[in-house]
């Protein structure tokens, strides 16, 4: 979650970085409504825990700021909307979130079909830029397609158009986010490895990072960029979600886990200081302790250092929440197992880091920041944040590694 006020409107923005970026455009679309008085949530609907926190953090704000107006939107709004509307809170459909009629007096916005790139704030280091939005495809355990509709992208125009507005507020790198973010351009024509190369003229792009991708949609021209582009970073995440061929078929997944291996030892082989992140899913109905035993191997056979698990949710209307459930308990008690077991692979990961030199982006504390595979940093001495600046890599102190700066 995270909390940011302009004028006296607060947006407080839950889930993932998509979220985050069009956080931005709600705040300018509150604004232009001139409802400064107004505490929006911008709500998150990926695990039931999700939409929880969301329902908690609006009672709280009813509660405690009567006089405030309150306004819910994202996927959790869209999930469950009468509720959030019956607690009184206003509540803004999810492609409505980024028009200032949405917040002002007037009749209610009606959204248009086609997406406008949403950029993150001028507070960061780094920009997040989503591009695309909603998701064709039909994964049994998903309610994205319910909250946000089917893919739509940004055109390539206008994405360039608001990476070069982040670039001339100096900042210095760029995460391109979405919630299908490889299927990119195909409600257009285009494609994500046609955008990479339009963001990778902008000469004074020096670093450009992508968020999620589905395995079964890196083709040749993507591949290619993603493992001889210096600009683009050497950090792969991937929507596995699990590493069972019998689980993915129940999720309605595309790849296959043999596909998944051979595609991160490509990655490696062709690029071998890529570190590799991926979605995973502990608990789905029907998986057994050998299907679960398949996915926890997977953390080994793709070299998975950045994971990003969680328990299996039920997400009301999808199929998966007809199947025969595992339970949440048994859950839970796997996604620490798969946690645990990633955290040692990172751990090893980031030790052999250890001497090594990198670039690091400078967060704005001055102190904390990232290195190029995304491995946690932190400088001895203060420098000017948004600074890209080679250091040498000392040892590691939990999830973060010791950075010391180089001469230039």
């Amino acid at each position: 979650m995270s909390v940011a006020t302009r004028g006296g409107a607060e947006v407080v923005n839950f889930g993932c970085r998509l979220n985050i970026a069009e956080g931005e455009a709600i705040r300018a679309a509150v604004r232009e409504a001139a409802a400064p008085d107004t505490i929006v949530f911008n709500s998150c609907a990926v695990t039931d825990e999700a939409v929880r926190q969301a329902r908690q953090a609006v009672r709280r704000a009813l509660r405690e700021s009567p006089g405030r107006r309150v306004v819910v939107t994202g996927c959790a709004a869209e999930l469950e909307s009468a509720r959030f509307a019956d607690m009184g809170a206003q509540v803004v459909r999810n492609d409505a979130k980024g028009l200032a009629a949405s917040y002002g007096a007037g009749p209610a916005a009606v959204p248009g079909r086609d997406y406008t790139p949403a950029l993150s704030g001028a507070d960061h280091a780094r920009a997040f830029l989503g591009v695309q939005t909603g998701c064709s495809h039909s994964c049994t355990f998903c309610a994205t397609v319910i909250a946000r509709g089917s893919a739509r992208s940004a055109t390539i125009n206008a994405v360039v158009a608001s990476a070069r507005t982040a670039l001339d507020r100096g900042q210095r790198e760029i995460i391109l986010t979405g919630v299908d973010l490889a299927s990119y351009g195909d409600d257009s024509g285009a494609s994500l490895a046609a955008l990479v190369e339009a963001l990778l003229a902008l000469p004074d792009l020096e670093r450009l990072r992508l968020s999620s991708l589905d395995p079964d949609r890196i083709d040749e021209a993507l591949f290619a960029l993603l493992t001889r582009e210096a600009r683009v970073m050497p950090h792969v995440h991937l929507s596995l979600q699990a590493g069972d061929d019998m689980v993915l078929t129940r999720m309605k997944r595309r790849h296959r886990r043999a596909g998944a291996v051979e595609l991160t030892r490509r990655l490696k082989a062709a690029r071998p200081e890529i570190a590799i992140g991926a979605d995973l899913i502990a608990g789905f109905p029907t998986e057994d302790e050998t299907m679960f035993a398949n996915s926890l191997a997977l953390i080994d056979d793709c070299d998975i250092v950045f994971g990003h698990i969680f328990p299996y949710s039920a997400r009301a209307g999808t199929p998966a929440a007809r199947m025969p459930q595992v339970g949440r308990g048994v859950a839970r008690e796997r996604a620490a197992t798969l946690r645990e077991a990633n955290a040692r692979r990172r751990h090893a990961w980031l030790d052999a880091q250890t001497g090594r030199i990198t670039r690091m982006l400078v967060e704005r504390d001055g102190l904390t920041g990232h290195g190029e595979n995304f491995a946690a940093l932190t400088l001895a001495a203060p420098t000017a944040p948004g600074r890209i600046v080679p250091v040498r890599i000392g040892a590691r102190d939990g999830e973060r590694m010791a950075a010391r700066e180089l001469a230039a």
